[in-house]
């Protein structure tokens, strides 16, 4: 049976047939041009699923006008080999046409959470965001979903619409996949050249500068750890900070002091790639 398919009805037929034998669904939406990233993610759901959907779908609806809708990586038959050597059970990739067919009017927004961090640089991200992984979420029906805490704020925001939403789904987070020199694995590390990686580093060097003075000497006060955080980045010539904040994981709001359960959160511009990233403090 063909591992792919392109329609709605095909993955909902073929989620009823595993159903029937009693099997647990688990679900990666994805972009495509898959990483290693993607690949934990699709491992963790094979462990803890029977029967596991992988979708592809670039969601135009994410991008802003002068975003990389149209450049952003794609080579299908090259993701569709590693899902198969990764025994993947259902591969969902539909057409534009498919998903927002003409007419489509619908649209899904969390409010405040979306407006903030990553939502001020690209307004109307997160609107796109939630509107595709509703739609995903309701045509798969899966048991459990899984996303990466790399991606942090999407995660938490996709948390809260399935909460406050009631969607019988389980989204599992799962932990930021980072290359050997600590830059964590994104499809567009694609667009950096040698020159570019090298200085990309500079996000992660300054999220580890702010752990290490929160756990070894003992700083608490986030305005100052803001501070050495952006000296690292600014150090590093040809890099643009787009914001760096300490907030809270459970409403994203910005806290003054280190409590329990906060994230420190970052985003640069290097010439027109940008770049998130991300770090927990337990």
């Amino acid at each position: 049976m063909e591992m792919m398919v392109r329609r709605i009805e095909e993955v909902r037929e073929r989620i009823r047939y595993a159903r029937k034998k009693g099997k647990v669904i688990g679900f990666v939406p994805t972009m495509g041009y898959l990483h290693k990233g993607h690949i934990s993610l699709i491992r963790r759901a094979k462990e803890e699923c029977d029967f596991v959907v992988v979708s592809i779908f670039v969601n135009p609806t994410q991008f802003g006008p002068s975003e990389d809708y149209n450049r952003y990586p794609r080579d299908i038959e090259r993701d569709k080999k590693i899902l198969q050597d990764e025994k993947v059970d259902l591969l969902f990739v539909p057409e534009v046409s498919e998903i927002y067919p003409e007419g489509y009017k619908t649209f899904v927004n969390v409010e405040k959470y979306s407006e903030i961090l990553e939502g001020k640089f690209r307004p109307g991200h997160f609107r796109g965001v939630c509107t595709i992984v509703l739609k995903l979420l309701n045509i798969v029906q899966p048991d459990k979903s899984y996303f990466g805490w790399k991606d942090a704020q999407q995660l938490i925001i996709i948390k809260k619409m399935v909460e406050d939403l009631n969607i019988p789904v389980e989204i599992v987070g799962c932990e930021t996949i980072r290359e050997d020199d600590g830059l964590a694995c994104s499809s567009r590390n694609v667009y950096l050249n040698r020159e570019q990686r090298e200085k990309a580093l500079c996000l992660y060097k300054a999220l580890k500068r702010i752990e290490e003075m929160i756990k070894k000497e003992n700083v608490n006060d986030c305005e100052k750890l803001i501070a050495e955080g952006e000296k690292v980045i600014k150090k590093e010539g040809g890099v643009e900070l787009q914001y760096l904040e300490i907030v809270r994981i459970s409403d994203l709001l910005p806290v003054e002091k280190i409590e329990k359960d906060v994230i420190v959160l970052g985003a640069i511009k290097i010439g027109d790639v940008r770049l998130i990233d991300n770090l927990r403090i337990e």
